[in-house]
């Protein structure tokens, strides 16, 4: 049977109906432990019930009423996000590709408008991925995902991660601002080191850049604090952010300073769903979840104890593991094996987990992920690495 669907996923062949915490069940019965997390979005877990009646309040009042009107919901979102971040205002839209689209946008207005209508260019690192439109695809630089789609958007300059003299070989008199994933998830969760981070923001002090974070997975508590940028303790200009912002409704964000800000005047900007009551109702429910006294440092903890297992996989399984990558449950397993065969293999063990580029096995828990979830979560990987190495040796002796 051919689907209706475009065919421009490739998608397993499950189905879920439902789920509780950080477990799905499909259709016909089956539980999988959920350490994909919708790649990084349903970071309160599923059917969280204080996000549940959140949304389902709203939705029985209005749903969208359009940004011609004031929304009280997004006001106090915003207010919130103000008073817990380096930020003075916020812009909200649907997606992190559309969040990247306006950081872009903001930064070359806010050049444009202190009298530097030539500053257009932007830095960005091999690696990177920032979204999926015509523009973010040219931010993030991977010939892959620019493959057919005509010539790339011109203004972006690439250039290794963690190294400053390839920065600063590249700035250029047309140079607007640099931007960077604190954490890279698609291409293999590579940290970017705090020293950098630190040089970056002294770079754009000295040369009149903004410098952006692109946290659109790494943010909202994804790394144990609420934006990972926090971990180098440096200040950016302009941050966006979506995936788990609303806990898997559908959101994006912009974080910015008053003196990008207020460049964005009346028209210069603007979406149709961005902030609206019921997607801002659902972020203030999640917002009431990870700034409870006490989460994040759970959110760290659980952290500590994947790391300490993953490290014990890595010296049992030297054949499958390499070792792990990442910032609190921002995390990877670097394999030996094939990563596409450990993932299969995880999931015949009843786990979930999505992959990354340099054979990196991504791995994104809800936020809400228990202490038990974690400890069964590496049971069945290590059940998946059993698996896969008597289909290795099963294999090698079929060779021979």
């Amino acid at each position: 049977m051919i689907s209706a669907l475009m065919p421009n996923y490739n998608r397993a062949d499950l189905a879920f109906e439902r789920g509780e915490g950080a477990w799905l069940y499909t259709v016909d019965g089956r539980r999988f432990l959920d350490f994909g997390s919708g790649i990084a979005t349903s970071s309160v877990g599923h059917n969280n019930p204080h996000l549940v009646a959140a949304i389902a309040q709203q939705a029985q009042r209005v749903m969208h009423v359009s940004n011609l009107y004031r929304v009280p919901q997004a006001e106090r979102l915003a207010e919130r996000l103000v008073a817990n971040s380096f930020a003075d205002s916020a812009f909200f839209c649907n997606s992190g590709a559309e969040a990247n689209e306006g950081l872009i946008k903001m930064i070359r207005r806010a050049q444009a408008k202190s009298g530097h209508p030539g500053r257009t260019r932007i830095i960005c690192f091999n690696g990177a991925f920032h979204g999926r439109t015509l523009a973010t695809l040219s931010a993030t630089g991977n010939p892959k995902y620019l493959d057919g789609f005509g010539p790339r958007v011109e203004g972006f300059d690439h250039v290794p991660l963690n190294n400053m003299n390839a920065v600063r070989d590249v700035i250029s008199a047309e140079t607007a601002g640099i931007l960077i994933e604190p954490v890279q998830g698609e291409s293999g969760i590579h940290v970017a080191d705090f020293r950098f981070m630190r040089e970056l923001r002294a770079a754009c002090d000295e040369y009149g850049l903004f410098l952006g974070v692109d946290e659109v997975q790494c943010g909202m508590g994804r790394t144990g604090r609420l934006f990972a940028y926090e971990w180098s303790e440096i200040t950016p200009d302009i941050l966006s952010t979506a995936k788990g912002i609303a806990g898997g409704f559908p959101m994006g964000a912009v974080l910015t300073t008053e003196t990008i800000a207020k460049h964005m005047t009346p028209g210069s900007h603007g979406t149709t769903f961005g902030g609206g009551p019921l997607a801002c109702a659902a972020a203030n429910a999640v917002l009431d979840i990870v700034l409870a006294p006490g989460f994040l440092e759970g959110v760290r903890a659980r952290a500590a104890q994947l790391d300490e297992g993953f490290d014990r996989l890595s010296a049992t399984y030297p054949d499958i593991f390499a070792g792990r990558r990442g910032l609190g449950l921002l995390l990877g397993l670097k394999c030996k094996a094939d990563v596409a065969l450990v993932q299969d293999a995880a999931m015949h063990e009843g786990m979930l987990s999505v992959t990354a580029g340099d054979n990196v096995l991504r791995l994104l828990p809800p936020l809400t992920v228990t202490q038990a979830d974690c400890s069964q979560a590496l049971t069945m990987l290590e059940g998946a690495a059993r698996r896969l190495r008597a289909h290795m040796a099963a294999q090698a002796e079929t060779v021979a």
